[in-house]
């Protein structure tokens, strides 16, 4: 089950403020604070063994929570950067992640034994942290019912959050966010990684909860997607589109990058 943790380490997070709404036996929360000072990012860089992101929103939160049944899932930053590969094997490279990596080191001064080479681009398969108890989303082939989201319903609550965000070096951008609008009769939340690397690749990664309040299921679907700078600018030359402001925008990019996996996970909740 991906993400999963130690109840402690999310509850601390969803009992500080933030904006909370309980809805037919479901508590949707989000946090929205400024960006982490040193002092936690040091201490975060020592937990992870990387160094986080330029902008690192180490106390922002989206969570939903089934009240009856104890069930939920939290969305992090530092859940999300632990599922980010440390190896290196993953690394992207370009001219300059060289020098982006020796200023990371001189950034996180006095800590840089503990800053190896890793995936600079911060990508993850992140799909939420479930709490470790039943009952657990499992494998699936129901999807989320589209149709039911196209309805025009009224949107009763509606967050977004940001929980990191990096230039690499003004090679691009990297960033991960969540969105969440709640309806009368069900909502949605969604967890969004975007990359470009400017000349090499560009890479979408989903992450979206489906609840029916009425029935109490729960479906979790996630899409990665991805496709090669070039072959990216090519689709939006031939289509007209103003390239470069298309490049900064995951709304406009997501239809035209392939999909290169993809799961389907369900639970009723009672």
């Amino acid at each position: 089950m991906n993400g999963q943790s130690s109840p402690n380490a999310q509850l601390s997070l969803r009992d500080e403020p933030g904006n909370v709404i309980v809805h037919r036996g479901f508590r949707i929360t989000t946090k929205k604070l400024p960006i982490l000072k040193a002092e936690p990012i040091e201490r975060m860089t020592s937990t992870l063994g990387i160094a986080p992101p330029e902008m690192i929103f180490g106390d922002n939160l989206a969570s939903i929570e089934h009240l009856a049944t104890g069930w939920s899932i939290d969305f992090t930053a530092f859940h999300a950067l632990r599922r980010v590969d440390k190896t290196g094997s993953s690394m992207l490279q370009v001219a300059h992640s060289k020098e982006w990596q020796s200023t990371r080191e001189k950034k996180h001064e006095g800590i840089t034994e503990v800053v190896k080479p890793f995936d600079w681009s911060y990508s993850t398969d992140y799909k939420g942290t479930e709490q470790p108890i039943p009952p657990y989303l499992e494998p699936s082939d129901t999807p989320i019912p589209l149709e039911l989201l196209k309805r025009p319903d009224p949107i009763i609550f509606f967050d977004e959050v940001m929980l990191y965000e990096d230039e690499m070096a003004d090679n691009g951008i990297t960033a991960l966010s969540c969105k969440v609008r709640v309806m009368h009769a069900r909502l949605l939340l969604l967890c969004r990684f975007f990359m470009r690397l400017d000349g090499v690749m560009l890479r979408i990664r989903d992450t979206r909860v489906f609840v029916e309040f009425e029935t109490g299921e729960v479906i979790r679907e996630y899409t990665a997607r991805e496709d090669s700078y070039d072959a990216v600018r090519q689709k939006l030359a031939m289509k007209g589109r103003d390239v470069p402001a298309q490049l900064r925008d995951p709304n406009g990019l997501v239809d035209l990058l392939p999909i290169v996996d993809k799961s389907l996970e369900r639970v009723v909740l009672k």
